[in-house]
């Protein structure tokens, strides 16, 4: 079922969303403060250059589908479905400037007041989560008199378009995310997208306002990740490209799923040596590699985060189950859970630690080493008896996989505060303690 869009904004993004609507053979009414861009949508030009767009607005146009107006109201009582497509630019001081985002909703909001059908607005502009929430959904409803989720809704919808290949990505986009207070809001934008070639997530829209901003933010830290890691290899003479290839091609670790779920600091082995040798060689070429040089300095700080995290409790008699860096090994080298330890003795903590994979007899060379010059004493800390470690605590840390639900929820009293450092997945957290807390969700 085809559907009557009336699309706020002609700037880039809105223009692509009105040219791949009309060309899906939906309705659209264009609408713009700018004369100019009114008009060149409205005799069926396109008010920007972008592969494709041209020729998509040309025949929508042709067929009628495809119109523009200056006048909100209008374009309102002509649709179901507003898009909300303005821009939201930075201010000097680096804070989103919402003035349009504002003006739009309150014209929306305006022609509501007259309009007794059901309306559904879809803000497509990025910004940041709780926006819908505290100034959208707030400004429409005082505007128009009405209620959302009752006389009207509202959708976020997230656009994932690169300019260059922007019709490409509107009709085969990574995903289409849609964020609503509930479910049975998203019926008419459900439809819209239905028949592209993708999977859908329905989710809450602060989740969906957030997701937009994690993939930018990820997109910004790989250019300059691959950067400074071209920029070093030039300075040593290695072949950036071969490395590039080689790199890209492992699909299981590099460029995957993996580490990219929250989690406790990383350590062990290699990563802390290799970051440390890498910037240190940087440091010798004389090159500024701040992406790079950030990632110890971060790791730093989420091991601090730990520690703020059970000082806040207030509590003393602290235990810890799971001290090597990984679950399944012994390795102690650089393991955050090692410096959390050594952090909580210095702030006046009682600590007890359980990791069924660590036996200080068993311990030798660096392994061994390390860890008797950073807790000389640990021998007294350990403890195998995972129940009595439990037990005797105030507050329990979660540091390794081989501890979940069922292994705790016999131990657990309603008095403890668990604080879990590896993210466990929702079904294996313990529920028996008073207090669960994530580290960083």
């Amino acid at each position: 079922m085809n559907s009557s869009i009336s699309l706020f904004g002609l700037g880039y993004v809105g223009t692509v969303s009105a040219a791949c609507f009309a060309h899906k053979g939906h309705k659209v009414v264009g609408v713009d403060v700018s004369r100019d861009k009114v008009d060149m949508l409205g005799s069926g030009k396109s008010p920007i250059v972008e592969a494709r767009v041209s020729e998509l607005i040309a025949e929508a146009h042709g067929a009628g589908l495809l119109t523009a107006t200056t006048d909100p109201r209008t374009a309102v009582m002509q649709t179901d479905i507003s898009f909300v497509c303005v821009g939201t630019p930075s201010l000097r001081t680096g804070k989103l400037d919402l003035s349009h985002i504002e003006q739009v909703s309150r014209e929306i909001g305006a022609a509501l007041r007259e309009k007794k059908a059901p309306h559904t607005v879809v803000l497509r502009s990025t910004v940041l989560p709780g926006t819908s929430e505290s100034v959208v959904i707030p400004i429409i409803e005082n505007a128009s008199g009405q209620k959302a989720g009752v006389d009207f809704n509202v959708v976020y919808n997230p656009e994932f378009m690169r300019e260059g290949s922007a019709v490409a990505d509107f009709l085969q986009p990574p995903y289409t995310i849609l964020g609503s207070r509930d479910p049975r809001h998203l019926t008419q934008v459900r439809e819209l997208y239905k028949d592209l070639p993708c999977t859908t997530f329905e989710t809450e829209i602060p989740v969906a306002e957030m997701v937009k901003y994690v993939s930018n933010l990820f997109h910004a830290v790989k250019v300059g990740f691959a950067n400074e890691i071209g920029t070093l290899c030039k300075h040593l003479g290695v072949d950036t490209q071969v490395v590039t290839q080689i790199f890209t091609s492992d699909t299981k670790l590099n460029i995957s799923p993996a580490y990219l779920s929250p989690g406790f600091a990383f350590g062990g082995s290699c990563l802390p040596k290799d970051l440390r040798a890498i910037t240190y060689r940087a440091k010798e070429l004389d090159l500024d590699l701040p992406v790079l040089q950030s990632l110890m300095p971060s790791n730093a700080e989420h091991i601090d985060r730990a520690i703020e995290a059970v000082l806040h409790t207030g509590k003393k008699k602290v235990s810890l189950l799971g001290l090597s860096f990984k679950a399944g090994t012994d390795d102690l080298r650089e393991s955050p859970q090692v410096q959390l330890i050594k952090r909580l003795l210095g702030e006046g903590c009682q600590v007890r630690i359980w990791d069924q994979d660590v036996s200080l007899g068993r311990l030798a060379g660096s392994n061994r080493q390390y860890i008797e010059e950073v807790i000389p004493h640990i021998g007294s800390l350990l403890s195998t008896n995972l129940e009595e470690v439990v037990k005797n605590a105030e507050v329990v840390i979660i540091g390794t996989r081989s501890a979940d639900q069922s292994h705790l929820n016999g131990f657990l009293r309603a008095d403890q505060v668990v604080i879990d450092l590896i993210n466990l997945d929702r079904s294996r957290r313990p529920q028996s303690a008073a207090t669960y807390q994530g580290i960083c969700w």
